[in-house]
């Protein structure tokens, strides 16, 4: 059993993932929302993990390492903010790097520095490849750097829920980091890059590839040993997949062995409450919002110009999976999900449990909150699925770590 420290836990997706492997047991779980006086997400956490480890609902930052040391932790998980991850020195240049005050990904590095644990897996929006958009690959190029900097190495891959079986075309990039110390590492380090990505790594397995070329070039580079000059300097081109080793990146566009998803007509409910039909005022809102558009618009500086998008499916298509669900999901906007309810013929949005299908969280997991609360905790969680499968190929690996230990005893210091 591996012990896990979830960090920005939301309402347990990550933990839903693990712990349905029956190898993961989460001994310490955070989750704060700073701008809230009502913690809806933490308060949903610890009624449904109810005494099954410690839950932890204050500002990470302000979580002392030294009291997760007794925990033996294994590995780190979460999914965090993407944020400005600009580095600089301090005032006084003796005190090493800084990183901007209130950036969470900074207390990943921290605790990673004290706990060291075998195992990082992390979740992000996928924009984080190419962020900030004056500086393409900045922002990622330092987290590779802090972690070289920890002594691992890094996986990652962009993944679309749906292309893999999930009900749920929501494209998140998935990072996982291994101790360099670790015998996976070691006996793989003469495996070439593109093998790991294509074959041998962590994701190839779990979220198979085709063979096809791809139609972008590959790309490998050395990050620069400075966290500054990347910081102020350093831009790159990041790929859907790549792998960091002792520094050198390589990273290439790759092409998902395409699954039947789940589609909207499997997580429809039936005999929905009245409340969650539209009146004809608010369909004709949808109808202009998901329609095409061109408009005249202004700038602050003055300058005119023609503010265009295209048109949606109005209702959604239910042979197909859901869209990215965001925060704002069941309100009046354009990217709320509007069906025509397949028992009644009638519009509608999405009900909280059916958001909650969408990405493979139990039914009524988030009851007990309100509505509104219900749909902006789905909008934020993760595809549950997913994680299962990462966490099945954790426990390979640890099978592996074990097996190399059994093997060696001289490596029982590993870790």
């Amino acid at each position: 059993m591996l012990n896990v420290v979830e960090l920005f836990a939301g309402v347990g997706g990550f933990r839903l993932g693990l712990e349905a492997t029956n190898g993961f047991e989460v001994v310490w779980g955070n989750q704060w929302e700073p701008s809230r006086r009502a913690q809806d997400a933490f308060d949903c956490y610890a009624r449904r993990f109810e005494g099954r480890g410690i839950h932890s609902n204050e500002d990470i930052s302000k979580v002392e390492a030294s009291s997760l040391l007794d925990l033996n932790i294994d590995i780190i998980v979460g999914g965090f903010p993407c944020q400005d991850y600009s580095v600089a020195r301090s005032l006084s240049g003796e005190k090493g790097i800084q990183g901007k005050k209130g950036v969470l990904f900074w207390e990943i590095v921290r605790l990673a520095t004290d706990l060291r644990p075998k195992y990082l897996l992390l979740e992000n929006v996928d924009r984080l490849l190419k962020s900030p958009s004056k500086q393409r690959g900045r922002d990622f190029s330092v987290m590779l750097a802090s972690f070289r900097d920890l002594g691992y190495s890094v996986e990652w891959r962009v993944i679309n829920a749906a292309e893999y079986g999930q009900a749920q075309r929501r494209r998140r990039v998935f990072i996982f980091a291994i101790r360099n110390d670790s015998s996976y590492v070691k006996a793989r380090e003469k495996i070439e890059d593109q093998q790991m990505i294509k074959k041998e790594g962590f994701f190839a397995s779990a979220f198979p590839v085709t063979d096809e070329p791809s139609k972008h070039k590959a790309d490998s580079f050395i990050l620069p040993e400075d966290l500054v000059d990347i910081s102020e300097h350093f831009y790159s081109n990041y790929k859907n997949a790549g792998i960091m080793r002792d520094g050198v990146v390589f990273t290439e566009e790759v092409s998902p062995k395409l699954e039947d998803p789940i589609t909207l007509v499997d997580i429809i409910e039936s005999n929905v409450d009245e409340k969650y039909y539209l009146s004809e005022t608010q369909i004709e809102k949808f109808e202009y919002l998901k329609g095409p558009k061109k408009i005249e618009r202004t700038s602050a500086s003055g300058h005119s110009y023609i503010f265009s998008e295209g048109g949606m499916a109005f209702p959604e298509p239910l042979n197909k999976p859901g869209r990215t669900m965001l925060t704002s999901e069941g309100t009046i906007n354009r990217s709320s999900h509007v069906i025509e309810d397949p028992e009644t013929k009638r519009i509608r949005v999405l009900t909280p449990v059916e958001c909650e299908r969408l990405n493979g969280f139990p039914d009524n997991w988030t009851e007990g909150m309100s509505d509104r609360m219900r749909y902006f905790c789905m909008g934020n969680a993760l595809v549950v699925g997913l994680i299962q499968r990462m966490g099945e190929r954790i426990l390979e690996i640890e099978k592996e770590e074990q097996e190399a230990i059994k093997n060696h005893p001289q490596q029982l210091s590993l870790f």
